[in-house]
């Protein structure tokens, strides 16, 4: 099922829109996640294409076809929701078959479609048993199963990880990841988890204050973001970020005087203040780059296969990883530096990038409209 949003607008009161004009495009078969803080309008997205809410203007079309106006029974929709929702009194079988009891089918096929949807998500030894009886990514499973056991021709998920641990969320995203392959649905993540994004979609619409601020693939978001709040946002840890100034093509930042190609970079007419970002992955040690700095080390952080060290440089902070093997003392100098083909500029005011490459697969603009 393809989707497609047009002009899309949807406000609980009149001095807020919840969503501002949106334009996004997901074609049939793709996994996209709706990406973004708290009151972003990522929820309230996904319950317009529910039809459960309804816009205030513009499209929704499946297929090519306006929906607005279809109950949600109607858009051939399965939904998981962040808390399971499954009936304590009924065994996971009848949990999965519920929906196509409700559709009237026979029950002969109903039991059977029950347990095909049940052996998708690896729960054909519990059917018999209850919710309470199960561990939390066994509940999430029930619910995926009853997701699709109708045959969706689009799948939603609203959060659909926030009450696992860390373990179960590592292997739930792989499963759906997996079921999302075998059944090819076109399915929608609604998250706050920029992890959960980037591991399982094929695409992703950064959301902020009812607007999409970028649309592309994981990749694309993070080698190519086009704005500041995306290259904060996406990463982890987050970005290395640096006040500085642009004066024509000369870049002033950490104490370095830099030369920017005019082909790269949108430079500057006369003075701009900017931010400077560079990620951590792209930080070495030693003095390999265009860029060296000198720092002490003010924190060693081990995750196994890699350190994860902080410099101070002056007054600012810089992130870094290093080889586990690497000895590093606290409080010791040490020399790093990163290439210029590394680097983000982002205009201080508008907190667009400056960078003139096109992203090569990201739509944001023909997107947001």
């Amino acid at each position: 099922m393809k989707i497609e949003l047009k002009n899309l607008c949807k406000s609980f009161d009149k001095k807020t829109n919840a969503i501002d004009n949106m334009n996004l495009i997901i074609e049939d078969g793709e996994f996209v996640a709706l990406l973004g803080p708290s009151g972003c309008g990522k929820s309230t997205t996904m319950l317009m294409i529910a039809g459960i809410y309804k816009p205030d203007s513009g499209e929704i079309r499946f297929n090519g076809q306006l929906v607005n106006d279809w109950e949600p029974k109607d858009r051939n929709i399965g939904m998981v929701f962040q808390s399971y929702a499954l009936y304590p009194h009924m065994t996971v079988l009848e949990n999965i078959a519920f929906p196509l009891k409700q559709q009237k089918v026979p029950k002969k096929e109903r039991i059977e479609r029950a347990r095909q949807a049940a052996e998708m998500v690896r729960l054909g030894h519990v059917l018999d048993r209850k919710p309470d009886e199960l561990s939390g990514g066994q509940q999430q499973r029930v619910a995926l199963a009853r997701a699709i056991v109708k045959k969706p021709k689009v799948l939603l998920l609203d959060e659909p990880l926030s009450n696992l641990d860390a373990r179960l969320k590592i292997e739930m995203r792989e499963e759906i990841s997996r079921l999302h392959k075998e059944l090819g649905i076109t399915t929608i993540l609604v998250t706050h988890d920029q992890e959960e994004a980037m591991t399982m979609a094929d695409r992703i619409a950064v959301m902020k204050d009812g607007k999409i601020i970028q649309y592309g693939t994981p990749m694309d978001l993070y080698h190519r973001p086009s704005d500041f709040f995306v290259a904060q946002f996406i990463g982890t840890p987050p970005m290395n970020v640096f006040r500085g100034k642009l004066i024509g093509n000369q870049l002033y930042f950490l104490n370095q005087s830099t030369e920017l190609d005019h082909e790269q970079w949108n430079t500057a007419q006369g003075e701009l203040d900017v931010y400077v970002g560079i990620r951590p992955h792209d930080v070495k040690l030693g003095k390999g780059g265009d860029i060296r700095v000198k720092g002490i080390v003010q924190m060693i952080e081990p995750i196994g296969h890699a350190q994860i060290i902080r410099i101070n440089v002056g007054s600012e902070q810089l992130r870094l990883f290093a080889e586990p093997t690497v000895a590093i003392e606290y409080k010791s100098e040490i020399t790093v530096s990163f290439h210029l083909s590394s680097l983000h500029l982002f205009d201080m005011q508008t907190g667009k990038s400056l960078r003139k490459e096109r992203m090569k697969e990201s739509q944001t603009e023909e997107m947001v409209g």
